[in-house]
């Protein structure tokens, strides 16, 4: 019968270990996996940079999902090399054909001075609430600690940033902002689902407010119980990361569309009309924005609101929803997000249809711009003004 040494002296027989040193090396020149095969206890007392960290225990279950390139590089590290070769032999028999064991594992590494960093953490009912995002290779404990630390101001409680307030809050995004002046309306119920009859007559800011912090506590809740106005909007969007435009009014839009710009903030847009619905994303630094795709309001017999013109009430239950996800991959840098590129969408027929948008040479109102644009009511008067 094998002994335990007898094993880890076969194992070592029939891989390549290399030397912290080479290691270190191999990293450097770039496009290397490193992963961490220690425990999470172990882990989270500091690691290599930028490390896919997967327990031992769950290396043959997870790796072929978060390392799809057979033939890339790995090298493998543990506390002190045994659990590493035993890695290392595994993913050899699962196919995987360029890999290394760091010999000594961390513990040499950090004896001989090189580099190391705590790992960003997650306290146990995090990694108990968050644990399908932390599952997906794309986010990860340090996708979901990003989101925690993002900030989202929604521009409006009510049809679209209902949807897109519950996602954004369940999914952990640690700061939304709420931006409402009205109350709460019996007749908001059919589509505005952050709210309920019992609420009826209360501010939405505040009705919003219990709702998310009773999906997530871990969520802060930002309330701005205002119009936004050229006075407030500047102190009022600052800082945030991206912003969630449920407005229902072009002054609304262009408004925050010229402040937005001038802080460089990306918009994600979403409007709906009857049965119809849209959404865009407008980045300042990355492509067009507002005033590209409406360089100029249309009528106002053109353009009649919800109250008038009516709407199906899960139609913004589905905007609100894309909205939510287009913010999601802005702050986790995932993804194409619908950077100029409209997504319009009939419920009719249930067909999406993609546009491309590209910049108007004649909009001045860019973020190049920036110290040039004056921020100013537009009642009636949507006509950017730039500074002399």
């Amino acid at each position: 019968m094998a002994s335990f040494r007898d094993l880890l002296s076969q194992a070592k027989s029939q891989i390549v270990e290399i030397t912290p040193e080479d290691a270190e090396k191999r990293i450097a020149g770039g496009d290397v996996l490193v992963l961490d095969v220690r425990e999470p206890d172990e882990y989270d007392q500091g690691a290599l940079a930028d490390v896919l960290h997967i327990p031992r225990g769950h290396l043959e279950a997870q790796i072929e999902a978060k390392a799809t390139d057979r033939d890339r590089e790995i090298v493998v590290y543990c506390a002190g090399g045994v659990r590493s070769a035993f890695a290392a032999k595994t993913l050899q028999e699962l196919g995987y054909t360029n890999v290394l064991s760091m010999a000594g594992g961390f513990g040499r590494w950090k004896d001989e001075g090189r580099a190391w960093r705590m790992p960003v953490t997650l306290t146990p009912d995090q990694r108990n609430r968050y644990q399908r995002h932390i599952l997906l290779p794309e986010v990860g404990v340090e996708g979901q600690a990003k989101l925690l630390g993002s900030k989202v101001l929604m521009l409006g409680a009510g049809g679209l940033g209902s949807p897109a307030a519950l996602y954004l809050a369940a999914a952990g995004v640690g700061t939304i902002g709420i931006v409402d002046m009205d109350e709460v309306d019996e007749s908001n119920l059919q589509r505005q689902i952050l709210h309920n009859l019992d609420r009826v007559g209360l501010r939405k800011v505040e009705s919003a407010r219990q709702t998310i912090v009773k999906l997530n506590p871990d969520v802060k809740v930002n309330t701005y119980d205002t119009r936004l106005d050229a006075s407030n909007i500047m102190d009022i969007i600052a800082g945030y990361d991206v912003i969630v435009d449920g407005a229902d009014n072009f002054p609304s839009r262009y408004l925050l569309n010229d402040a937005s710009v001038k802080l460089g903030i990306p918009v994600v847009h979403g409007s709906i009309f009857r049965f119809e619905g849209m959404v865009s994303v407008f980045h300042p630094l990355l492509g067009p924005t507002y005033r590209d795709m409406v360089p100029e309001p249309p009528p106002a017999e053109l353009a009649p609101s919800c109250a008038e013109a009516g709407v199906l009430g899960v139609l913004p239950g589905i905007v609100g929803s894309i909205q939510a996800l287009e913010t999601l991959k802005i702050l986790l840098d995932l993804g194409d997000p619908l950077i100029g590129r409209i997504l319009s969408v009939d419920t009719t027929e249930m067909s999406f249809r993609v546009f491309k948008l590209r910049p108007d040479p004649t909009n001045v109102v860019t973020h190049e711009n920036r110290d040039r644009i004056e921020v100013r009511d537009l009642d009636g008067l949507c006509a950017p003004r730039l500074s002399r």
